[in-house]
């Protein structure tokens, strides 16, 4: 079986467009500084081997980035933090409320069983001369059966 990767991240976008909190959802890493409000952006991470693999196939680790942006210059400034753990909030209930993403994986590694787990990490991004107060999901995933292990 291969990856499902456009099932997969469409899941993902999907779960952040529905949430409510985000004026835009991009399924790509921005190449642009994103607009105004929070926006969200998906793109994929690591992938690897996990070793809860059977003897015939190999289950595998995809990460999923999931970062969210919103400019470090606006009104209020107490509001911004606030706004964005909101946001995460409601994007880790979606995560592990729909453990997996609809069949698509075995599983979201919530707790990190196969590698880190579900983290959410703050920061800062400077992009085209402006900054932005970011957080970077990090979503690991677990796909069963993914590469054959034959002689």
């Amino acid at each position: 079986m291969a990856i499902q990767i456009r099932d997969i991240l469409n899941a993902v976008v999907s779960h952040a467009a529905a949430s409510g909190h985000f004026e835009q959802v991009n399924g790509h890493e921005p190449v642009n500084p994103p607009g105004n409000g929070l926006t969200a952006a998906v793109w994929t991470g690591p992938v690897r081997p996990v070793r809860s693999s059977g003897l015939a196939t190999t289950t595998g680790g995809l990460v999923c980035m999931v970062r969210l942006y919103t400019s470090a210059l606006q009104e209020p400034l107490d509001a911004m933090d606030p706004n964005l753990i909101d946001a995460i909030d409601g994007l880790f209930r979606a995560y592990i409320a729909d453990f997996t993403l609809g069949g698509l994986v075995r599983q979201v590694d919530i707790f990190g069983a196969h590698g880190p787990g579900l983290t959410g990490q703050d920061g800062y991004l400077e992009t085209a001369d402006q900054t932005f107060r970011v957080y970077t999901i990090t979503l690991p995933l677990i796909v069963d059966d993914l590469w054959p292990q034959t002689p």
